[in-house]
């Protein structure tokens, strides 16, 4: 079984490095979660491994599926560039159009509309920002022709998307996979986010071997629709995190703390997990990088809020996250990473 670890060398005041280590041995992460273990990294904990075959290792090979991706935002230029580096053949399309420079950089072809993206590709796979863009990627899909393939969206959108489509999906020849990812475009890239994956069983095999090139640790959570389920209880994990991260940099530095002193303990504390770890040069200030936007983050942060909602949870971490993300994004932070919620709350306590 492949080992994950996170090699940590923390002080008190600064983190000198943390290292992801990975291999992979012929397995991908089918059915198989990893949770952190302190100090030394991962175990693996839960569903059952899928081990990749014959017939899928040909096909992760680039020889037998051709791969169509409908939305090329920075997750959906990563999820592309990926399958092309793996050695699939990939189209793209976004409504803004996709320019020949844009196309050769990310090593696919462009396509002008969605028809001849579908028409040339046996998954299409969608990288959208709302429910409102993929219902009306959906929409337009079924108009095709889809006999033989396979859509497959790893949008953040609410369960019932997808799942109210699928009838016409079905119709129109294809299956369907909800495969929403956590993690970002840089995670994509190393192939270390996290895929949750609902649909039939047999069209969750056929994504599998793409998940193995995202993921490694890509899991089969049940029923359509229930990959996104899965996405919304990790989420909030993560949402709930956050704030109360914000809560306590926010006391620590009203009680005489430096934000040094204080990742400084928490890295080295059991409440350290690969967010904090991966992020620990925005929270201190070292780094600027974007990982993940905060007007994503605030969407997201709405869209799980009202599906707690409507399900009768009332949430109250959850939405105290939704209100943060959505303050520092009118203050002028949307395009900063999300773990500057955080910073900010400190350096403004």
């Amino acid at each position: 079984m492949a080992i994950h670890d996170l090699c940590l060398d923390a002080t008190f005041g600064k983190v000198e490095h943390a290292v992801f280590a990975r291999e992979r041995n012929g397995f991908c992460g089918h059915g198989k979660f990893l949770s952190v273990d302190w100090r030394l990294g991962y175990r693996s904990i839960g569903l059952k491994q899928h081990k990749i075959g014959p017939q899928e290792r040909e096909m992760a090979e680039g020889i037998a599926e051709r791969i169509g991706v409908a939305g090329l935002g920075r997750m959906g230029q990563a999820i592309a560039e990926s399958c092309a580096k793996a050695g699939y053949s990939v189209a793209g399309w976004t409504r803004s159009g996709v320019t020949p420079e844009a196309a050769q950089a990310l090593g696919i072809a462009p396509c002008q509309t969605l028809a001849e993206l579908a028409a040339g590709s046996d998954i299409v796979i969608l990288s959208l920002f709302d429910d409102a863009a993929v219902s009306e990627v959906l929409g337009q899909l079924v108009q095709a022709n889809l006999s033989g393939k396979l859509v497959v969206d790893t949008s953040t959108v609410s369960p019932g998307t997808l799942r109210a489509a699928e009838a016409a999906v079905n119709v129109a020849g294809a299956l369907a996979v909800d495969a929403p990812i956590s993690g970002g475009p840089e995670m994509v890239r190393g192939g270390v986010s996290g895929v949750f994956m609902g649909g039939a069983e047999e069209a969750v095999q056929r994504f599998a071997p793409v998940a193995a090139i995202l993921s490694d640790k890509a899991a089969h959570i049940g029923d359509l629709g229930q990959g996104l389920a899965a996405k919304i209880v990790n989420n909030t994990v993560i949402g709930g995190y956050l704030e109360i991260l914000k809560e306590a940099v926010q006391t620590g530095k009203r009680a005489g703390l430096t934000m040094e002193a204080m990742m400084g303990l928490l890295s080295k504390s059991p409440v350290a997990n690969p967010f904090l770890m991966h992020r620990l040069p925005v929270l201190l200030g070292e780094e600027g990088w974007v990982g993940f936007a905060a007007n994503g983050a605030r969407k997201d942060a709405i869209l799980f809020w009202e599906t707690a909602d409507a399900l009768g949870v009332e949430a109250p971490a959850l939405k105290a996250y939704m209100e943060s993300a959505t303050a520092f994004v009118e203050e002028g932070g949307g395009e900063e990473d999300v773990a500057m919620i955080v910073r900010s709350a400190y350096l403004n306590a």
